[in-house]
C-alpha cells in the first residue's frame, strides 16, 4: 500500500515539473520566433527603402 502511495506522489511531481519545463522552454520558443519575425521584417524594410 505504502509504495503504491509513493508511486503516485513521484508520478505526480515528475508531472508538475515537465509542466513547469514545459511552459519555460515553449516560452523562449515564442519569443525566438518572434525576435526572427522582427529581424526579418527589419531586413526586409532595409531591403526595400534602402537599397538602390
Amino acid at each position: 500500500m505504502t509504495g503504491d502511495f509513493a508511486y503516485y506522489i513521484y508520478c505526480l511531481i515528475g508531472l508538475i515539473v515537465a509542466i513547469f519545463v514545459f511552459k519555460k522552454v515553449a516560452g523562449c520558443l515564442i519569443r525566438t520566433i518572434i525576435f526572427a519575425i522582427i529581424l526579418a521584417v527589419l531586413v526586409a524594410i532595409y531591403y526595400y527603402f534602402f537599397k538602390q
